[in-house]
């Protein structure tokens, strides 16, 4: 069996027993990695990995993974796929890569994603668009295009990337792999450069719910550097995997399966609750009223942090800075007009406007008192029902180009996704089936605050009887083995 075949899991163990050596697997890996990127365009920057001397303990040390490029890497170019940070290169470790180092992670480089983490295709970034692996004329979804197509294509075993709005969760649908948003608070963001900061949550990008909660087990926990990280009790979360939801009460939300639906995606998603339920899972239908408000709640509070977020980028402190200006306004007037991209520029105004005097009351307070009406109808939800389940997008991957010409269709095709941001629930997607031009479906489980390991051992319970998150495990650039 080829170690591209192996999940995450499989090779730390391979590794550990000395089935592989380390060094073949990093030799295979890069040579992947650089056939791959003429094709996908993953990465952004290629590192060659520091070895540890010995393997350690963590079950998934010396696994070769890689990061966003919008999480600080000491040493590292840490770009957000844009032109106004440059060649910056961090002085210090996000708090989730000192954790990954110390169980024995090894990067391969950094990630190619939507500039600052703002699109739902990764063709925003300054290095060119993410391929989808499974059709290289499609997109790979985003913002962590890059995350869920390096996995797709076998470049590497995990992946973590950052969820502001569905960012892990929908290229991992469009890419057939599992994608984990966990609750809010319970990864640090130290280190994560901010687009909405209330909204932001990093996670795991892998093959299987197994790998994911390896990869959870290494990152979660309290940390001092951030306010917002919570306490509790960490690290239980793969030894938690029954794969029983005997009596797991499963509710359909059916605002999610009505118009704009795509029908293919609708049965692969209710296929889904079949399996679960064969399993001894109760499913039921119930209403969920608020779906309409999601997208105009989530744009206006994401774009109104990411105005502010984004100010500090002038030239002045670090990245890229115009030449041929006259004073400091023009400069920070010319770096940030040449530096950003239209998309970045499109979400700015519009958080600056909704912030404006006059308009502040009118727009962004309501959004804010609109996120609240929706967290209330999630937290009724999870009174009657353990988790729920809803597809991850409207339809398949797109083509390139095609999202672009509507940034407004882009926008709507996050409506499934961006309501657990709103909420700070946890939520993955795992692959579910293919359609008609044989792209990946993803279907989402979504569970109540602090309930990931409820949806994670749902997912693998739905693993454990198909085999779709198996088709990605031995690519080579072309269709599924």
């Amino acid at each position: 069996m080829e170690i591209f075949e192996l999940t995450a899991l499989e090779l730390g163990a391979a590794l550990k027993k000395g089935e592989v050596a380390l060094q073949d697997v990093l030799s295979q890996t890069q040579d992947r990695i650089y056939t791959c990127q003429e094709e996908n365009n993953a990465f952004i920057s290629i590192t060659k990995p520091d070895l540890a001397p010995t393997i350690g303990d963590s079950l998934l040390a010396g696994v070769p993974m890689a990061l966003k490029d919008n999480i600080c890497t000491k040493g590292v170019k840490t770009s957000c796929a844009s032109k106004i940070l440059g060649d910056f290169i961090p002085p210090y470790n996000a708090s989730i890569v000192e954790k990954l180092i110390a169980a024995g992670a090894i990067s391969m480089g950094k990630l190619n994603m939507d500039e600052f983490a703002m699109g739902s295709t990764s063709e925003t970034s300054f290095y060119g668009p993410v391929r989808n692996p499974w059709d290289l004329s499609r997109v790979s979804g985003g913002s962590s295009g890059g995350a869920a197509a390096a996995v797709a294509a076998g470049e590497v075993w995990y992946a973590i990337g950052s969820d502001t709005g569905g960012s892990i969760r929908q290229p991992a649908a469009y890419c057939g792999v599992t994608g984990m948003k966990p609750t809010y608070g319970t990864v640090s963001r130290y280190g994560l450069i901010a687009y909405a900061s209330s909204l932001d949550q990093m996670g795991p990008v892998a093959r299987s719910a197994a790998d994911c909660a390896a990869v959870l087990d290494i990152i979660q926990g309290k940390d001092p550097y951030d306010a917002t990280s919570l306490s509790g009790c960490y690290g239980n979360l793969l030894s938690s995997l029954s794969g029983d939801v005997k009596g797991l009460r499963i509710g359909l939300p059916t605002d999610c399966f009505g118009e704009g639906l795509d029908p293919e995606v609708r049965q692969a998603v209710l296929d889904v609750a079949q399996v679960l339920k064969s399993r001894g899972a109760i499913v039921e239908e119930f209403s969920l009223p608020i779906m309409e408000y999601v997208v105009p709640a989530y744009y206006i509070i994401a774009c109104a942090e990411a105005s502010s977020n984004l100010s500090r980028f002038d030239g002045v402190k670090y990245g890229w800075r115009a030449e041929n200006y006259e004073d400091l306004t023009d400069l920070y007037t010319k770096t940030r007009s040449e530096g950003f991209g239209s998309e970045v520029k499109r979400r700015i105004l519009l958080g600056t406007f909704v912030l404006s005097t006059g308009y502040y009351d009118a727009y962004y307070k309501k959004a804010l008192q609109v996120k609240f009406i929706i967290k209330t109808a999630y937290d009724d939800a999870f009174q009657k029902y353990d988790m729920l389940l809803t597809p991850v997008t409207p339809a398949t991957a797109p083509q390139l180009g095609e999202s672009l010409s509507d940034p407004l269709k882009m926008y709507l095709s996050d409506i499934y996704t961006v309501p657990l941001n709103l909420a700070g629930l946890p939520g993955i997607s795992i692959p579910c089936g293919f359609d008609s031009n044989g792209m990946p479906i993803g279907a989402q489980l979504i569970g109540p605050a602090l309930g990931d390991s409820v949806i994670l051992n749902a997912a693998h319970s739905y693993q454990l009887e198909t085999d779709f998150h198996k088709k990605t495990l031995h690519r080579k650039g072309g269709t599924s083995a």
